[in-house]
Parts: C-alpha cells; structure tokens; sequence
C-alpha cells in the first residue's frame, strides 16, 4: 500500500469514528436514513424486515431510523403494506426488529409519519378508504388544489396526542430515539409550506407561525417522552413533485424557522437534500445540514446520492444507472465539521455491507444501484 493510499484510509476514519452527543451516541458515523419499502402486509413488520435492517446493522452502519411508520391516525397511511407503529400486532413487530439490531452495537430510532393530504382518496390496499385525506387547509399537494376541507382544531389535537402516543411506545420498546417525520410535503411539511397552508388562525400566517403545529407536536413528544430520550427531526425544502420548492431562501428565514423547533426540543436536525454536495444559498459552500448546524447549533444529519454520481431517480426514469462515485468530497466537508451524520440510502439498500467495504477499501465488490439489485430489497 503507497502513502497516497494510507492517507486516503486514514482520512476515511472520520465516517467510522463514534458519534457523541448529550443523548444520543453512535459507533459509527453513517446513518440508513428512512426508505419507504411496503414490506409490512397490514401493517404489521415481518421477520424479513427485521433481517433487512439487522444486515445493516451488523455492517458498520452506526444508526438505523426505520422507513415511515405511521401514528394512530385513521387516514395517516396510502397503503395497508407500510408499517404501523400503534397496535399490538404491529409494535411487536417493531420489538423483533429492534431486538435484531441491539444484537449489534448500531443504534435504531423509528420515523413517525403522517402523509397528510399526499394521501389518495381512493386506491388499491388504502386502509380506512371511505376517509379523505387530511391536512392544513385541505389543499392536495400534487395539484396545489383544495380537495377537501381545512383541518379541525380538533383534528389537529387528535394528531398531536398521536405523535406523542408513538413517540412513548418508542421509548417503552427499548429504541434508541424517534424521528418525526417533517419533510417531503407530508402532513407537518404542508403546515409549513405556504402553498399548502393557507389558514388564518395560530396554524398559518408568516414562517413563524406555520411552524407551530410541528413546534406543539416536537413539545407534545418530549412530555411524553422525558428530557433524555432523543428528538430527531426531519426536514426538507423540496417537496416530493415540486423539487425547486423553498420553505427558507436565506440564512435569515431558515434561523426564523428553526428557531422554534430548537426550542421546542428538537435534538438532532435531519436535513433532507438530494444531493449533499450542493450549497443551499449563494456565498457559502454549506448544505442545509451545514447551515443548520451553524444556526442551532445542533447536530445534524446530511444526505443526498452519497457514492453514487447520479440521482436515483435516474434508474426508474429511462436514464443512465447510477454508478459509483468517489466519497472523497463528503470526507473532506465532514473533516471541516460542516455536519455530524451523513445517511447513505440507495447506495446501502442495494449493498448491506457498503458501508464496511468502503472502511476496508473494497469498493470494488460494492453492489450497484440498478433496478436488478433493488428487487429483493434484501
């Protein structure tokens, strides 16, 4: 092995270094992030679910934060195949899985969702199909169009205690956190978004102000929780179909948005983008988890196409297959501190073991990202 070859080792170290942080650590830096992946027939996780996660596990990966897992809502899920985490059936499930992943050392924290208005009105396997989708002011978020009637107060409520039912099943399972589920223009993203909310009332208004349905439930989980038990928080700009959508489009208004999630509780920010290595405003190189980081204060969370030169969405499009690319630049900006956490997630669901053939320099053996290594999900 040359010196170049050593230095570039010794520089990767930093992925597999332990996280610290007031109450969540991890042995290693790298993070499978949620991935929707419709493998829970009712709702219900099967022993498949638990293997899938435990090979990561078992592979150098430090955090596990499980695909979307729905709150006790009767219109939160699209379909009967995504996973509950309300319910006997379903919470044993969840207890199968993170008994196979405590077998390692990784760290495991479910995703609490709620679709909201992204929500069909009817379809194949569509739990509760005679309810319509729910959300701020009933505007579908595909069409931009209002659909069905605003949220109540006392709908709103109901949704709140839901979040914080989950959040304290979590915590009396055994996982290691949760994360709420903020992003992507799903129900607590379409309170944020201005196209979406339109309410007069404490729920809309200005930035600031359609912050507070996701404030109250941050506030709502950490009751039910206790102060030591981790907060992660996911959040996005883009939303799914409107990928130029900004909720902050200067370091002033993302500090005036984060502002009141930090103080309700937030932990650790898990910052949504599609490709990590894009500044998110002109005059600083930093990404959203760098900016983040730099304005709370908090941990944060990146993600985006890590080792991978294209975006996945590519491979269902007709386009060329994403191929594997060099990590050496999300190296360097995890060096310089820009962020904490890095989550890989198409380049791990096709390889298990991807992030351990990276740490050992066999890149050469990593699985790709094509449609045939994605059929078994294994």
């Amino acid at each position: 092995m040359n010196t170049q070859d050593e230095l570039k080792i010794r520089d990767m170290e930093i992925l597999f270094q332990p996280f610290h942080s007031r109450k969540l650590d991890t042995p290693t830096r790298i993070v499978l992030p949620a991935m929707t992946r419709g493998f829970s027939p009712g709702g219900v996780p099967t022993d498949e679910v638990a293997t899938y996660y435990q090979r990561r596990a078992k592979h150098e990966v430090g955090l596990i934060i499980t695909e979307g897992t729905f709150i006790d809502e009767p219109s939160a899920s699209p379909s009967s195949n995504y996973p509950n985490f309300f319910g006997g059936a379903p919470l044993r499930g969840w207890k199968k899985v993170l008994e196979a992943v405590h077998t390692t050392d990784c760290k495991i924290a479910p995703q609490l969702w709620h679709v909201g208005m992204a929500r069909p009105f009817k379809g194949e396997n569509l739990p509760n199909p005679e309810l319509p989708p729910i959300g701020p002011s009933g505007i579908d978020v595909n069409t931009l169009q209002q659909t069905t009637d605003p949220m109540s107060a006392a709908k709103i409520e109901e949704v709140i205690d839901a979040f914080a039912r989950a959040a304290a099943d979590a915590k009396r399972l055994g996982f290691d956190g949760v994360e709420i589920h903020g992003a992507h223009g799903y129900l607590i993203d379409q309170f944020f978004w201005k196209e979406t909310n339109k309410r007069m009332d404490e729920y809309g208004g200005d930035l600031v102000g359609r912050t507070r349905f996701a404030s109250r439930i941050i506030h709502a989980v950490r009751k039910a929780v206790g102060s030591q038990f981790p907060i992660i928080f996911r959040f996005s700009q883009w939303k799914t179909g409107h990928y130029d959508a900004k909720l902050a489009r200067t370091p002033v208004e993302l500090e005036d948005f984060l502002t009141p999630l930090t103080e309700a509780g937030v932990d650790i920010f898990d910052c949504s983008t599609r490709r990590f290595w894009e500044p998110e405003f002109e005059g600083s190189r930093l990404n959203l988890a760098g900016w983040t980081k730099k304005l709370t204060g908090k941990p944060a969370i990146s993600v985006g196409s890590v080792g991978l030169n294209r975006e996945f969405t590519n491979v269902f499009d007709g386009g060329p297959e994403a191929e594997a690319a060099s990590i050496d630049p999300l190296v360097e900006r995890m060096q310089a501190g820009e962020f904490d956490l890095i989550a890989v997630g198409r380049a791990l669901l096709a390889d298990a073991e991807w992030a351990q053939k990276v740490h050992h320099s066999r890149e050469k053996e990593i699985r790709q990202f094509t449609k045939e290594a994605l059929q078994s999900l294994s």
